[in-house]
């Protein structure tokens, strides 16, 4: 599912994959949210609630450009470095196509449905 993407302002190509979690966070958008920095590898954030984890993907390591769930905390991530080991706890839920400098600085972030 192609998504429309703005980080600070500038536009983004960006996709989510077709599990469950992913297409719960398609039902919340639009969407905008403050990212924080964590573990200098990604910018976090909560959505306005927990996602699904019904049919989870297997797992996999996050990689530059993941849009990730991470279940046990329930929030969000975009990472901007290759992320840990896969876990089944962390949830690929799509990509956004932007280098990891423009990701590594984002404060906001809003997700939308492409048109």
């Amino acid at each position: 599912m192609d998504i429309r993407v703005t980080i600070d302002g500038r536009r983004v190509d960006a996709s989510l994959n077709g599990s469950p979690a992913a297409r719960d966070l398609a039902s919340l958008l639009p969407l905008t949210l403050d990212l924080e920095d964590f573990h200098g590898t990604e910018r976090v954030a909560d959505p306005p609630r927990k996602l699904t984890t019904e049919d989870a993907p297997e797992p996999a390591a996050a990689k530059v450009g993941d849009i990730a769930y991470f279940a046990p905390w329930g929030n969000l991530a975009v990472f901007y470095k290759d992320g840990p080991a896969a876990s089944a706890d962390l949830l690929i839920l799509g990509h956004i196509d932007a280098d990891a400098d423009q990701l590594s600085g984002a404060d906001r972030i809003t997700i939308e449905t492409a048109p």
